[in-house]
């Protein structure tokens, strides 16, 4: 059961995805439809599921589940990855690499593997400042306050000097 993002609690699960790149606004439209369409259908043991999304930044794609009423199987996990692989191959993006982090540089998300980013940690050219993506928050209150954190505010601390 598709709701609103903004009406679900703030115990609500997430799940984020990122983009290796910026969505078009042609594919933004696209993915909105299929996200919409997807979790429209999405249950637990034929229980609808009660779900939002949003996509931020043009590149996150952001899924949350009010777990009140029913939680998640392995079975609905399993299809929302399933969806997720589709939507990769669709529009020929990484989305579920865990291994690449994003950061601010400004107004602009700025992409890169996790090697480049402990590299540039060691060249100084991202600081414990550096606005960071934590995107390993668990429930939609630690995405509003801890998802776009400074560098050492997360786990990404541990490459860059906190002093």
């Amino acid at each position: 059961m598709l709701v609103d993002f903004n009406t679900l609690p703030d115990t609500a699960r997430i799940w984020i995805y990122q983009a290796s790149r910026s969505f078009t606004p042609e594919e933004l439209a696209a993915i909105n439809t299929e996200l919409s369409d997807f979790l429209v259908h999405w249950t637990a043991h034929g229980n609808d599921l009660k779900a939002g999304f949003e996509i931020r930044y043009k590149r996150f794609l952001v899924i949350a589940l009010d777990q009140s009423a029913q939680s998640a199987t392995g079975c609905s996990i399993d299809a929302s990855v399933h969806f997720i692989q589709q939507l990769e191959k669709t529009y020929k993006v990484d989305l579920l690499d865990k291994m690449n982090v994003s950061y601010k540089q400004g107004e602009f998300v700025a992409y890169k593997t996790l090697l480049e980013f402990k590299a540039m940690a060691k060249q100084k050219a991202i600081s414990k400042n550096t606005i960071v993506f934590n995107n390993l928050v668990a429930t939609k209150a630690e995405y509003k306050e801890h998802w776009e954190v400074p560098a050492s505010d997360s786990w990404h601390a541990r490459f860059v000097q906190v002093k």
